[in-house]
């Protein structure tokens, strides 16, 4: 996230009446309307088609701890994404 200077984008009326409540403070100001995550960026699709590999994987005959080796993840996540996997899959929707 990059930061702009409240003096070029806001009136000064109103930077003095945010002074009053958080002067010389960074503060976030949320967007209107909240975005899904992963669609500004590909972080979604990894993370799907990585987790489908696991599961791959996995039905394959592969272990969890060889799988968490692999993937360079912990064998708790690996038991998460695989159990993610297998509701995903019973309910017939896409998994992340």
């Amino acid at each position: 996230m990059s930061y702009i200077k409240a003096e070029n984008v806001l009136p000064q009326e109103l930077i003095e009446t945010i002074q009053q409540y958080v002067d010389g403070k960074l503060i976030y100001i949320p967007c209107k309307e909240k975005q899904e995550w992963g669609t500004t960026t590909s972080a979604k699709v990894f993370f799907r088609e990585r987790n489908e590999e696991i599961y791959e994987n996995y039905i394959g005959g592969i272990g969890i701890h060889e799988l968490a080796h692999r993937f360079s993840l912990s064998e708790k996540s690996i038991q998460r994404i695989l159990r993610n996997q297998r509701l995903a899959l019973s309910k017939g929707a896409p998994s992340v």
